[in-house]
């Protein structure tokens, strides 16, 4: 039976502070590895002009480069998420994790553009169970109340590695090399998984979650653990024919292609079309990911459970958050029409910072509206969308820079995909509420 979402009386007088608080921990735990595997995502981005020194790429072919990690991560969204449902976060997390680790070292001993590829191929291998499997251990950690913060703590880590990943990583490539860039993601890999392996557990099987904060996740609406559904869940056909899932998945897919966009190019943006400098740009681009993660975390995570905490109708704002975060990412049709660097990161900062705000609330729909037990496969679900688009964005934008010489229909495309998104979630996801169990569908 499906844990109530609202508070219950027993619930109503307990307050927050006074339960113990070990589930914000694991929350900064799975922050922490989003971190990391971000720092794997941008250090491409930042090692552009050396790779091409080093191996002669074209912008063509350093779209494709971008985008090939997003080729077996999206592939393996749906797989993962059932393996997630069927296995468990703890298991397939020191498996990924591992596999991760190995695609960074082995990228900083490329010999060539293949070789490379080859390392961005295993890298989504290994991190293709990451969004899925954090949103579910959230499902499991916290209570309904709680989950746009928790989720903002994770999610909020894919724009901060960027605020301080470029510009570290930078600093690095300019001093030590390329090679650097890979080997340092490499080792940081290693301190998450030894973090990993030694500490997450869920619920269930965490010796140290004391009684009373144990109670107060099960009673906060958490999602229950039933190792006996976890072998089945609901069917992947299902889920996937649901209208609610269908809508979540364009319209995050619309905020992942505008995230890899800005993730893949940006430096490139502001050194080829603003003429800054390598050092200048990767300064420039830190500002728009630190807005990014101040909005996320502050709008996106505090305030929304703020005020549902408060008695605002959860559904509600939610819905607001999530589509009115959204709608601000149409800044990103004024980058165009931007004549100095300045203005242009000033709309890219209004566009990343609305799309971060509405994020949190996103990564958290899998587990409020999920079946039991499968919550990995509807992550699973969002995030092949959102992969999809992920390697549409830097392949796409390759080939309008080749084409055009200038990015202005690369940000304009991003533009009215975004309002695509916007229609999905209005007229497709709808409600924030639970679907149906599939029995319960069936009577």
């Amino acid at each position: 039976m499906r844990y109530s979402g609202g508070l219950l009386a027993s619930r109503k007088n307990t307050s927050h502070e006074s339960v113990p608080r070990r589930r914000w921990r694991i929350a900064a735990l799975l922050g922490f590895g989003i971190l990391v595997s971000y720092f794997d995502r941008v250090n491409l981005s930042v090692s552009k002009e050396a790779l091409h020194d080093a191996f002669g790429m074209t912008a063509v072919v350093f779209g494709f480069l971008s985008s090939a990690y997003n080729w077996p991560y999206a592939a393996l969204q749906l797989p993962c998420g059932l393996l997630l449902d069927r296995f468990g976060v703890r298991r397939v997390g020191i498996v990924s994790t591992i596999i991760w680790t190995i695609a960074s070292f082995a990228a900083a001993l490329s010999i060539g553009v293949k070789s490379l590829f080859g390392a961005r191929l295993l890298l989504g291998i290994g991190e293709a169970p990451t969004f899925p499997g954090t949103s579910k251990a959230t499902g499991y950690w916290f209570p309904k109340d709680e989950r746009s913060l928790a989720t903002a703590m994770f999610d909020s880590m894919a724009k901060f590695s960027s605020a301080i990943g470029i510009p570290a990583l930078g600093l690095v490539l300019v001093h030590f090399g390329w090679r650097a860039n890979f080997a340092l993601t490499g080792i940081i890999s290693v301190v998450y998984f030894t973090l990993f392996y030694a500490f997450y557990r869920n619920p269930s099987q965490d010796i140290k979650l004391s009684v009373a904060e144990r109670e107060y996740i099960r009673r906060g609406g958490a999602q229950p653990e039933d190792p006996q559904r976890a072998a089945a869940g609901a069917p992947l056909g299902y889920l996937i024919s649901r209208k609610k899932v269908i809508g979540l998945a364009i319209g995050y897919g619309s905020y992942n292609y505008v995230f890899y966009l800005l993730l893949t190019w940006l430096p490139a943006y502001l050194a080829e079309a603003q003429h800054l400098d390598l050092t200048r740009s990767f300064l420039y681009t830190s500002v728009p990911w630190l807005c990014a993660t101040a909005g996320e975390l502050m709008v996106g995570g505090w305030l929304t459970d703020s005020l549902i905490q408060r008695g605002w109708n959860a559904t509600r704002v939610r819905q607001f958050v999530l589509v009115g975060g959204t709608s601000v990412g149409l800044c990103i049709f004024g980058v165009p029409y931007a004549h100095t660097a300045q203005a242009a990161v000033m709309w890219i900062a209004f566009a990343l910072t609305g799309l971060s705000i509405a994020a949190p609330v996103g990564w958290s729909i899998p587990s409020l509206i999920a079946p039991r037990e499968s919550v990995g496969t509807v992550g699973g679900i969002m995030n092949l969308s959102n992969q999809l688009s992920g390697i549409a964005a830097p392949i796409v934008t390759g080939f309008i820079v080749a084409a055009t010489k200038n990015f202005q229909w690369a940000f304009l495309a991003a533009a009215v995909y975004l309002t695509i998104g916007i229609a999905s979630y209005i007229f497709l996801l709808g409600e924030i509420t639970p679907i149906p169990e599939p029995e319960e569908a069936r009577q």
